[in-house]
């Protein structure tokens, strides 16, 4: 590992792109964020590439910005992806130990998770991640890394992620265009993981929520390990959508009313607190209650964690994690959502900010920024797990038209 390393992360958003321009040192594990840069998305509905021109000049405008805050020229990032094309799976696969005294080796880890992920996809999907939850050798289940251990069966429990191809392609193809090479697409619940959830945290079970703009990404935790994640069609835009057909107002008047005048708890609202559309909106007439904003805040926020908590019952998770749920992206500053959290899920919860974060901490003390963060942190596990060789997650890519292999093996959950 260099004494000094800059990593990029680049967070595609339904909403807004986020590039975070990090310093490593030595053998700190803090990121010194040196540089920012962020831009409206424009191109992107529902997670989808409907223009490739207009996500690139908003990739473009982003990358500029943190070039010019860094003084660092961007040629290679750690990326984001997301949205309703990706979905989850659980795997198995098992192998037998290669060598004659039976030790388990990185072979045979490899071939193992090469079975897991031996999947029969159609042509139009792709694997992005595949996560071990837990390897057995013989009798003995739930092993976190089996290197060294002796036996003759070696069997891998995995969740395996996938993705649209063509929206693989679209992000590596807008990313080009912007002259930027990707060292990695990351799962942005997972990347938005390593910034904003702890260690013991993740050991004793947690659930993060991203609430993004057009979906929401949830990550479940236990004993250290992800063992579920999934994508839930409902996000911070449908509460602005929902704004704008109840009030029959403008889109960006209601979104406008959402972050100025917005709340998930309408009992904590006085019914004649009112507000002039002209606040908000110059030409606009007439005044809206904030007590009806808030009802419908609240109608689409209960139907958010309704669809989280279904989530949870379907791994026999409900009710049952200590480390309770963890909110961060854009949605989470909605006031009261982690109110709403409590009553819906039965656990704690609260909302999640970067950590072990230096350098322009007050403008990333955001819970919007947990996914670009963590990209920065996820590229740095990367480059350390590079050189000692740790093995625990898997990242099967083909990144510029290449083969698709086991091409890196990286610790990526825990900090």
């Amino acid at each position: 590992m260099p004494k000094e390393s800059i990593i990029v992360g680049i967070d595609i958003g339904s909403t807004t792109i986020r590039v975070v321009v990090a310093l490593f040192s030595g053998e700190q594990g803090r990121a010194q964020v040196i540089g920012l840069g962020e831009a409206p998305t424009f191109g992107i509905r529902k997670g989808i590439v409907v223009s490739l021109e207009e996500v690139v000049k908003s990739l473009r405008l982003a990358k500029e910005q943190a070039e010019r805050a860094s003084n660092v020229k961007i040629e290679s990032a750690y990326v984001s992806i997301g949205g309703s094309q990706i979905a989850s799976r659980l795997t198995k696969g098992v192998v037998a130990a290669s060598r004659a005294d039976g030790e388990i080796t990185e072979h045979d880890v490899n071939r193992v998770i090469n079975a897991a992920s031996a999947l029969a996809l159609p042509q139009n999907r792709e694997i992005i991640h595949v996560i071990p939850r837990w390897f057995s050798v013989d009798a003995e289940t739930g092993i976190f890394d089996p290197v060294g251990m002796r036996g003759i069966r070696l069997e891998a429990d995995t969740i395996v992620v996938e993705g649209s191809a063509q929206l693989l392609r679209n992000i590596e193809k807008c990313m080009t265009e912007i002259g930027v090479e990707i060292n990695d697409l990351v799962l942005d619940v997972l990347a938005a993981s390593r910034s904003s959830l702890t260690k013991s945290q993740k050991d004793i079970g947690v659930a993060l929520i991203d609430v993004g703009g057009a979906k929401t990404g949830i990550a479940v935790f236990e004993d250290g390990n992800a063992i579920h994640v999934a994508s839930l069609p409902v996000g911070a835009t449908h509460i602005t959508n929902d704004l704008a057909i109840g009030f029959r107002t403008a889109v960006d008047v209601a979104e406008r009313m959402k972050r100025e005048y917005g709340s998930c708890l309408p009992r904590e609202i006085n019914r004649k607190d009112t507000v002039e559309f002209g606040k908000i909106a110059q030409g606009e007439v007439g005044v809206f209650s904030r007590r009806e904003v808030a009802e419908i805040i609240e109608a689409r926020v209960r139907e958010l964690f309704e669809l989280a908590n279904k989530e949870l019952k379907a791994i026999h998770h409900e009710a049952l994690l200590p480390g309770g749920m963890v909110i961060v992206g854009g949605g989470a500053k909605i006031p009261g959502i982690v109110d709403i959290a409590k009553e819906e899920l039965k656990i704690p919860a609260q909302v999640g900010f970067p950590l072990n974060v230096d350098g322009v901490v007050d403008a990333i003390d955001d819970p919007a920024y947990t996914t670009a963060v963590g990209l920065v942190q996820w590229g740095r596990d990367v480059e350390a797990r590079r050189n000692t060789g740790s093995i625990s997650f898997f990242s099967p890519r083909r990144v510029g038209g290449g083969e698709s292999i086991i091409k890196r093996i990286f610790k990526a959950f825990i900090p």
